[in-house]
Order: C-alpha cells, then structure tokens, then sequence
C-alpha cells in the first residue's frame, strides 16, 4: 500500500509578537491508504498543528507536507481549496455547522461546492449518510434544535458526504457522553473498514486509541512512539 499522506521533518512555528514558538519541531510520519490512526498526546503536544498541516489548512514552515502525492507548499492557494474540496473531510471539535441552514443543507453544502452532482444525486447522497448517522428523520431541524451528539454526527456525515479519500477528526468524541463517542469511532471505522477511506484522529481517549490500528504519541511537537493499538491500551493503564 502507497502512503497517502508523507511528513517529512515538518517544523512548525507560529509568531507571538517578537517570539517563536515551536508547535512541531521535526515530525516524520508516512499514513498507508486506508489506515485508521489515532495521534495521542497532552493538549500543547502539536495534535491540532498536525491535522492542521495534513488538512492543508496550514504549510510547514520547513520540512514537506506530501498529500494525495502532492507537496503542500507548492501548491497555491486555490489549489490547496481544492484539495481541501474533493480529497479531504474534517470533523472539527466544535462541529462548525452552519446554524441558519438545516441539517440536510449543513451535509449537502460540501458537494454543492464541488459541484459534480445533480440535484437528485445530491439528496440521495445527502439522505444516505443521514441514514448512517441515525439522522434521517432530523434532516429539517437547524443545529440549535440538536444534542451536542446529534450535531456531532451531522459532523460527521457532512465530513463523508463528498467520498473524500481522507477523513481527519480533531477529538472528536471530546464533546461527547462516552456511548455517543463509542458510537461515532464505531461509526467511522465501519466506513473505514467498508469504503477504504484513510482515518487520523487526534485524541487523548485511550477508549477510542483502542480502535485504531495504531497510535501515534506526540509529546512537545515531537514523534515520541508509534504503538499497535492493544501496546497503547496497555500503557494508557485502560484508561
């Protein structure tokens, strides 16, 4: 299997006033086609930072972000939207629904913006991934009429609904009751195990570390392990 995603020696480092500070200092990490990979370490470990520089929402500032086989910083702005459009999904922490639209349009607002399907292959592209998530009969109600699981889910199924070949999930059962959690990890990896999509999820969960084919640990911005998931299970004490 080829490496869907390449970080070589990436560095990251953000301006506050006349000091920089260091978020990643030189993390090298290949992800196979079709992994489901969790990135584990304290709040401050560089987690976010990396989704971030994978999601192409962000560009090193040395070292090579490669994704899809495309290196990040040489791509321009418009073409990094685009890999954003038809290749990567998002599940944000704090959902970033859009409030004055429906559920239904919250899910189908990724592929109007791709524009490649007509409207009846919308809804029931739309209407399928509701199904899955166990929203179907929600898909009129605006996010404010949601539970934080619920809305969480609408997540999720807008995250999926451009098929796109990697799914990154920054804590995405932080917000949640631990069987709403359980049910949206469950949730993913039924879609990885079924569709092949590649998966990598930031989280300090060692209940969601334990489906994921491998943990990856990060601790100061650096790589400090890379366990199969029963090892991380073990040094987390199961917790």
């Amino acid at each position: 299997m080829k490496a869907i995603v390449s970080v070589k020696n990436a560095v990251k480092n953000y301006s506050l006033g006349a000091v920089e500070v260091p978020a990643l200092r030189g993390v090298t990490l290949d992800v196979v086609e079709g992994d489901f990979l969790a990135i584990a370490g304290p709040s401050g470990s560089g987690k976010t930072t990396l989704l971030n520089l994978i999601g192409c929402v962000d560009t090193p500032t040395s070292g090579t972000v490669e994704v899809a086989g495309k290196d990040t910083r040489q791509l321009s702005e418009r073409e990094l939207t685009n890999l954003r459009l038809h290749t990567i999904g998002f599940i944000f922490q704090s959902f970033n629904l859009v409030g004055v639209l429906s559920v239904f349009q919250n899910v189908e607002f990724p592929l109007l913006l791709q524009g490649r399907l007509g409207g009846h292959e919308r809804r029931t592209r739309v209407m399928t991934l509701l199904e899955q998530v166990g929203l179907a009969d929600h898909a009129r109600h605006r996010p404010n009429e949601l539970s934080g699981g619920q809305r969480q889910r609408v997540a999720v199924a807008r995250a999926l609904v451009g098929s796109p070949q990697i799914v990154l999930a920054d804590e995405p059962t932080a917000n949640l009751d631990s069987e709403t959690g359980e049910r949206i990890i469950d949730l993913m990896k039924e879609m990885n195990q079924r569709d092949g999509t590649t998966f990598i999820f930031s989280t300090h969960d060692a209940k969601v570390m334990a489906h994921a084919d491998a943990v990856i640990r990060l601790a100061d911005g650096k790589i400090v392990g890379r366990e199969l998931a029963g090892a991380a299970i073990a040094a987390s004490g199961g917790h």
